[in-house]
């Protein structure tokens, strides 16, 4: 067995892939850097992360795929699975040692796992667009928490810039224990000395930390919520797949 050892990193992985194919030999596990080895193995490569090698291997992978299955390769990465590297590793080493396209020849096995991932993690983030529930604060920034089954608010920042250009936000990932702050120019990746405030953990603010009219507006948009629920039509099953039971304890609408 050949083992590849690196950071964790997307880069280090474009490494990693430049480095066998530079030695000609190709790993059997990729493995972060401080997991203890395995009791069998044939040989071990530690991978030094190399910006200047993952961008010549990012460079090459642009002539072969569409922007499409680029952005595929973010997504899936970003699915945090502990197979993922794995993965990603033998479907970019397919791209690399085919002439022709194959981003689409679903008959094999990594490039299908490889689309399925990929819309997995596009859904994950779709439902963040959607379920994700504002509160005014006091300072006028308008606070939102989740946490996403895979770590999609890279994905969503275009989105909230665009839909909230003049308005302060900042969205946290309570799983992750880190967000994103917009302060109406631009946004900066941020984390909290304390993670384990308790509006951090229930995405509920205090209501000394909120605006003046927030409580009013969260009571209009409840009662709102139930003036249009028609009893006769509640379908629960339905309901539950549109709106996943994990995302509930955020919903104000479910308050």
């Amino acid at each position: 067995m050949i083992i590849f050892r690196y950071d964790q990193s997307f880069e280090g992985l474009l490494t990693a892939l430049f480095d066998a194919y530079s030695r000609k030999q190709f790993p059997d596990l990729l493995q972060a850097e401080e997991l203890p080895l395995p009791l069998f193995y044939d040989e071990v490569h530690t991978v030094i992360t190399d910006t200047e090698k993952a961008e010549r291997v990012w460079k090459a992978l642009q002539k072969k795929l569409s922007r499409f299955a680029l952005s595929g390769l973010t997504r899936c990465w970003l699915s945090e699975l502990p197979e993922t590297p794995m993965l990603l590793f033998r479907y970019l080493r397919k791209v690399v040692d085919t002439p022709r396209s194959i981003e689409t020849n679903f008959t094999d096995p990594d490039i299908l796992a490889m689309a399925k991932l990929s819309k997995k993690v596009s859904d994950e983030r779709t439902r963040v667009l959607q379920f994700m529930r504002f509160q005014k604060t006091a300072e006028g920034i308008y606070f939102g928490v989740m946490e996403p089954l895979y770590n999609v608010y890279p994905l969503t920042i275009g989105h909230f810039r665009d839909r909230f250009a003049d308005q302060r936000w900042l969205i946290y990932d309570g799983k992750r224990k880190y967000g994103y702050y917009y302060d109406g120019k631009e946004v900066n990746e941020i984390t909290f000395a304390d993670p384990h405030q308790q509006h951090l953990l229930t995405g509920k603010l205090e209501d000394s930390l909120l605006d003046k009219d927030e409580k009013l507006f969260q009571q209009l948009w409840k009662s709102y919520f139930k003036s249009i629920c028609i009893k006769e039509r509640l379908n629960p099953v339905k309901h539950r797949k549109d709106m996943p039971v994990r995302y509930w304890k955020y919903l104000t609408e479910k308050g």
